[in-house]
């Protein structure tokens, strides 16, 4: 199975690049996990942010395939403790998905015609994080899954 993380904006924080790349390359050892980044939508002062979503939605939408199993990360998702997610990533490899992808979505979120897309919708916490932590703390829960579900030290109860 290979899974995807879809971003909207570059990472432009040295510190938290070095961390996605690091749990990145450790979670390859376990799937194939890769990071697409869509590009800031420009003159968002023009855009209302409706708009600006709508933009953002219809790149989002442009990568995905129909039989990708999509999940938010969304304020307003299912909250998981590290096993509970562990044990959601291997149900969903083992369901026969190609394809699971993880969307951060913008600034103001996802447009509706995402959410209608998407499969499910999960939040990391209840407080709100940059765009850029987001997706150093996705990649370490994600590689923490993977560490979990092979009973490796790394994850303490």
């Amino acid at each position: 199975m290979n899974i995807e993380l879809i971003v909207i904006g570059k990472t432009d924080l040295k510190e938290v690049e070095a961390l996605i790349a690091m749990y990145s390359k450790r979670i390859n050892h376990y799937a194939r996990f890769a990071i697409t980044t869509i590009a800031d939508v420009r003159n968002t002062r023009k855009l209302s942010e409706a708009e600006q979503k709508r933009l953002e939605g219809e790149a989002i939408l442009r990568l995905l395939n129909d039989s990708d199993h999509v999940t938010l990360l969304d304020e307003h998702g299912s909250e998981l403790r590290s096993i509970e997610f562990a044990e959601l990533v291997q149900r969903r490899m083992s369901s026969g998905i190609k394809r699971l992808v993880f969307v951060i979505g913008g600034p103001y979120g996802f447009s509706e015609a995402v959410y209608q897309r998407a499969n499910s919708k999960l939040s990391l916490s209840k407080m709100t994080y940059s765009h850029q932590l987001v997706r150093a703390i996705f990649t370490e829960q994600l590689y923490r899954a993977f560490t979990i579900l092979r009973n490796e030290p790394y994850h303490h109860e």
